[in-house]
């Protein structure tokens, strides 16, 4: 009897000797923290490594109509707009980091090449020098307009203007360098970036790079919690704050419409983006412009046959006001316009969007409701084709950690 109790007495010993073994080393090896709105993070014992995790989605309810005056529907979009997964953190070092962004939705996957999808948004090792020097390299947006460089996440209405979805320089492959630094109260950013030219995850080389820099000038200073990269004034910021930032992109041999966008064209060409954008907030009010221009010497590119492929030259116009009440519900006002350069009249025409939206924040950006109502002009330069009015009515969920 004795000898049985012994045994037992052993097993139960051994058993909490591998579950105490146990447990000390998970505890060693990582330690879960939780933080709502900066996502769930994983870190290890000895802080060596850290990684956030975070994910966001926006479900998207559109109705458009066939004219102005004609108000029955023509067009019904429902669907994921955008969902994300997100990691960063910092490896062996705090000064050496890393994030990673994944997009799963049909519509947010880009260009597929190969039948392949294109998941990987961000990609990007930096490394921060001190407080002001930041070098990165992998894939990740370039330094260009200030609508394009704010996360989806963090708009006023339920998508950005048609200015930034004709002219934007998007993402790209390569090596970019930050720098941020004052004279006084006068701050000022330096941004950076040599890059493939093509665009993400692109398999096709065309023998030249892409070159962009950006600056940027704050005469009041930082805004509140980094609300000069975020639209709205939510921190309804004490003091006036104004950032006026200017980009200059050079794309040489581009063989896509956009740059790192678009079709695919029968010769490669040079392209110029230049981009200029302008932000106030005081109070709750926020007002930005923006005014991007693309050139090209020879948009226009053909096959054997004829078929016709082109760089969209030109310039777009945004402009945007907003007031966010003590509520947390926000009125905003937008114009948009896109105009082809004369090289390619014959093949689009012009753009103009009238935009009103109501939002209301519930976990600031992260978990909100938005609404706009647009009416849209499309103005064609070849008098065969009749002008197209219409309006369109969107609703739209964001939710995220």
């Amino acid at each position: 009897m004795m000898d049985k109790y012994f045994k037992l007495s052993l097993l139960i010993i051994l058993l909490s000797s591998l579950f105490y073994h146990t447990s000390a080393q998970d505890a060693e090896n990582i330690v879960p923290y939780f933080a709502y709105g900066e996502g769930i993070g994983l870190q290890s014992r000895d802080s060596l490594f850290v990684m956030n995790i975070r994910f966001r989605m926006q479900n998207r309810i559109g109705l458009t109509t066939y004219s102005e005056d004609n108000l029955n529907i023509d067009e019904i979009e429902a669907r994921i707009r955008r969902l994300r997964l997100r990691f960063n953190g910092h490896i062996y070092n705090t000064r050496l980091t890393y994030v990673i962004q994944l997009s799963f939705s049909r519509g947010d996957l880009g260009i597929i090449e190969d039948n392949v999808p294109n998941i990987i948004r961000d990609a990007m090792v930096t490394y921060r020098f001190n407080d002001h020097l930041v070098l990165g390299v992998g894939q990740t947006k370039l330094p260009g307009n200030r609508q394009r460089v704010n996360s989806s996440g963090d708009l006023q209405l339920v998508d950005r203007s048609i200015v930034n979805a004709v002219f934007n320089i998007d993402r790209d492959f390569g090596i970019q360098a930050f720098y941020r630094n004052h004279i006084n109260q006068f701050h000022y950013v330096l941004r950076g970036a040599i890059s493939s030219g093509e665009g993400r995850n692109s398999l096709i080389s065309d023998g030249g790079l892409a070159y962009t820099g950006r600056i940027e000038f704050l005469p009041f200073g930082w805004f509140t919690n980094g609300g000069d990269y975020f639209e709205g004034d939510l921190e309804r910021e004490k003091k006036p704050k104004i950032s006026t930032g200017f980009s200059y992109s050079f794309n040489e041999s581009a063989i896509r419409a956009s740059g790192q966008l678009g079709n695919f064209l029968f010769e490669p060409r040079d392209m110029r983006t230049y981009m200029i954008d302008f932000l106030f907030k005081y109070s709750g009010i926020a007002y930005s412009m923006e005014l991007l221009r693309r050139q090209s010497q020879n948009p226009v590119t053909h096959d054997q046959f004829n078929d016709v492929r082109y760089i969209y030259t030109g310039h777009g116009e945004n402009f945007q006001l907003s007031y966010i009440f003590p509520s947390n519900y926000e009125i905003i006002g937008r114009f948009s316009r896109v105009i082809p350069g004369d090289k390619i009249k014959e093949f689009e025409h012009q753009n103009n969007e009238y935009t009103i939206g109501l939002t209301k924040y519930i976990r600031g950006h992260r978990v909100k409701l938005q609404s706009d109502l647009t009416y849209q002009k499309e103005e064609y330069f070849n008098e065969l084709t009749p002008d197209i009015n219409h309006w369109r009515l969107r609703f739209q969920i964001e939710l995220g950690i």
